[in-house]
């Protein structure tokens, strides 16, 4: 089950060379050697070559779509495990980047505890999933842009604290640059808050440093469900999301401004050339895997 829980200029360089559904219904620089012109066109010059060094990342767009959480989730370990395959080959070219809704769903961390449910888990409102990912319990639905990225981070950073301040970097400049709303971190948690709102979770899975899972946004997304359980096991926080946050009651548009901001933060605080692809190019299973 999956859950919405919880720089410099980084040049990608070649490195040196699951778990089943549980289901219940109603029951996720150059340097200054020199100066004035010589500088300047050694900085366009690095410019250039760190454009041309950035590293592929196929990417899957469906951000109007609500895909069912478990094609969701199959896809991503299919790629895991094409991943894994293409490295013992050593033909590991590009990472990977899905983004897309899900219907009403509760998801569950590896090591989530049902105490932060408030309902019975035999009676859900919603289908609810235990997934591989850390964290606790979170809601997803419609009105929530969920990325989930298929790094290998031998490409970018062997360290995962690294890479969760990274997708957390993502979400905190699209508030700033697109919505202009300054949002944070908070010491001993993962996610970004606005105040007291906590408007993203993330909650992420490495195997054998290829990333699945990844990260939620909650832009026009209804709340009420987050009331059914803890979100993320935090109980002095609350959940809110951009609408709210903005004043606004214009729904699409809002979604598709957040969704163009992600895409081009992310590929930014990543260093990665996106390339978007359709689902019958990315060979992906149909249904569960």
């Amino acid at each position: 089950m999956m859950s919405l829980i919880n720089l410099g200029i980084i040049f990608p360089f070649p490195p040196h060379m699951s778990s089943e559904k549980v289901q219940h219904r109603r029951f996720h620089c150059v340097g200054f050697s020199k100066v004035g012109q010589v500088y300047h066109s050694e900085a366009k010059e690095a410019a250039r070559i760190s454009h041309h060094a950035r590293r592929r990342c196929d990417c899957l767009d469906l951000h109007k779509q609500q895909i069912p959480y478990m094609e969701g989730w199959s896809w991503q370990k299919f790629l895991v495990r094409r991943r894994h395959i293409l490295i013992e080959r050593d033909e590991d070219h590009s990472d990977t980047l899905i983004i897309l809704q899900h219907p009403p769903v509760y998801t569950l961390g590896t090591s989530s505890s049902e105490k932060y449910l408030n309902f019975d888990i035999q009676n859900s409102p919603y289908d609810i999933y235990r997934t591989e990912r850390g964290g606790e319990v979170t809601y997803h639905g419609p009105g929530q842009l969920v990325m989930y990225p298929i790094l290998n981070l031998r490409y970018h950073k062997m360290d995962l604290h690294w890479y969760l301040r990274s997708l957390e970097e993502v979400i905190i400049r699209v508030l700033l640059s697109t919505f202009s709303v300054k949002a944070s971190r908070l010491e001993g948690f993962t996610g970004v808050w606005v105040g007291n709102h906590k408007v993203a979770a993330i909650g992420i899975r490495v195997s054998k440093w290829v990333t699945y899972h990844g990260l939620a946004l909650n832009v026009t997304a209804d709340l009420a469900p987050f009331r059914h359980i803890v979100p993320c096991g935090i109980r002095d926080r609350e959940v809110g999301n951009l609408k709210e946050l903005l004043g606004t009651t214009e729904d699409a548009n809002l979604m598709d401004v957040a969704h163009k901001s992600l895409i081009e933060e992310f590929s930014e605080v990543f260093q990665l050339s996106l390339d978007y692809r359709l689902i019958s190019e990315l060979d992906l299973p149909e249904g569960r895997s």
